[in-house]
């Protein structure tokens, strides 16, 4: 074997900036989260959708008995008609009656009462026409819509059923806006930054790793837990497959303030007897040759380990073909270095 030599893939220590790697697992939430409640005291004539149904702003969800509502409406429309037609009907009284004034025709006195009934008279629709606005928008709460785009996730009311105003009928759930919410211990806050990015998978798909960045913090610990609050936006080609309640799992890399040098993960060989080994290529003449290096590792983040001792910056470390090398065993690098 040392003469036909050993084919290993080669890459060069580096220092590098030490990361601390912060494992999280926490929950998708939704923006919009919303118990939908009944703006008018009424019986349910008609629901329109049902438990998971998807449904667009201001779609319809259900519909009150509104006769009498109704005919209130009607009422106050034919009162503002016929307030319309005193206003007009006094408007051009007093348009006559100012007329005549310069042929002094009618006395002053008629002329200012004709006025104030003029201002009673548009009083008067100003009066009925709020009230008319009034029977509309509570003709209008017999309807309840989508307040925002979404999923309906629980229905609970039926048809015949008397409802109160306040009473939750529909729970609507956005999927548009989702996040990441995760709990983290109080030792991480100073180290976390708006705007740092992560990388995160869900129990669904635990093998697919989406990307996102911290959105807010909010410092105020759980004084049970002594945890906050740590919010998550996911990146745009993230949110496919997201749904409010999925359980998550993300990696933050976190900054140490200090540099060293790391390797990457397969670069370690860890033996029974508790010994962590990195391979190193040793020029021998015009050849290289295999040397052991036993090390003592640190951080372990983003697919690289912290070398503490052991390995010296610009060394070139053996990372493919290492799991069975022997001291001096000849080296063929296979030119795929990383």
């Amino acid at each position: 074997m040392a003469d036909a030599g050993v084919r290993v893939s080669l890459t060069t220590v580096e220092t590098t900036d030490i990361l601390r790697e912060l494992r999280l697992t926490g929950t998708v939430t939704a923006q919009h989260n919303a118990s939908l409640s009944v703006a008018a005291a009424g019986l349910v004539q008609d629901i329109l959708v049902d438990t998971g149904a998807t449904v667009a702003r201001d779609d319809v969800l259900l519909r009150m008995d509104a006769e009498l509502a109704e005919l209130r409406h009607a009422a106050a429309r034919a009162a503002v008609a016929q307030a319309q037609v005193r206003a007009r009907d006094a408007e051009r009284r007093l348009q006559e009656a100012e007329s005549l004034l310069p042929q002094r025709g009618i006395a002053e006195t008629t002329v200012r009462e004709l006025a104030a009934d003029r201002d009673a008279a548009q009083a008067q629709l100003q009066q009925v026409t709020a009230e008319a606005a009034l029977a509309q928008a509570l003709l209008d709460r017999h309807t309840l819509r989508a307040p925002f785009p979404g999923v309906i996730s629980l229905r609970r009311t039926e048809r015949g059923e008397w409802l109160n105003p306040g009473q939750a009928v529909f729970d609507l759930v956005g999927l548009d806006d989702l996040r990441l919410d995760f709990a983290v211990p109080e030792d991480y806050l100073s180290s976390l930054q708006v705007g740092a990015p992560l990388t995160f998978t869900t129990a669904a798909a635990p093998t697919r790793e989406l990307t996102g960045r911290v959105a807010s913090l909010v410092p105020v610990a759980d004084t049970a837990a002594r945890t906050f609050l740590l919010r998550i936006a996911p990146a745009d080609d993230a949110h496919s497959g997201l749904l409010p309640g999925m359980s998550v799992s993300a990696r933050l890399a976190l900054a140490t303030g200090r540099r060293g040098i790391a390797v990457p993960r397969d670069a370690l060989v860890r033996y029974p007897d508790g010994r962590v080994v990195v391979w190193t290529a040793q020029a021998d003449g015009d050849a290289l040759v295999a040397r052991e290096n036993t090390v003592t590792t640190g951080l372990a983040f983003a697919g690289q380990i912290e070398i503490l001792q052991g390995l010296a910056a610009n060394e070139q470390v053996v990372v493919r073909g290492n799991e069975a090398l022997q001291p001096g065993l000849l080296l063929l690098p296979t030119g795929d270095a990383q």
